[in-house]
């Protein structure tokens, strides 16, 4: 597969342990207007400092391949799923 993403496939994205460990699946994917980070989350609170993961994009991507689909996902946008397997819905963060 060609890396969809403009982004190395070795740089640094935000998630959870949660999702690390399984015990939770990706509903929220924001990229950020700011500094143009990743973030890959069960819902789209805040996560608890203890809780943060630091992984490469590729590790993430590989964990949920629905994911290279999101690798347009303009920067300060955002985009969610109701449950695994639904489609992605996108918006521009407020």
């Amino acid at each position: 597969m060609k890396w969809p993403f403009a982004d190395p496939p070795n740089v640094a994205v935000f998630t959870s342990k949660r999702i690390l460990s399984g015990e939770a699946w990706i509903a929220y994917v924001s990229h950020d207007e700011d500094d143009g980070a990743w973030q890959f989350h069960a819902s789209n609170g805040p996560v608890p400092e203890a809780e943060a993961a630091v992984v490469s994009l590729r590790s993430i991507v590989d964990a949920d391949p629905t994911l290279a689909s999101l690798a347009d996902l303009p920067l300060g946008w955002c985009a969610w799923r109701d449950h695994v397997g639904a489609p992605w819905n996108r918006k521009k963060n407020e």
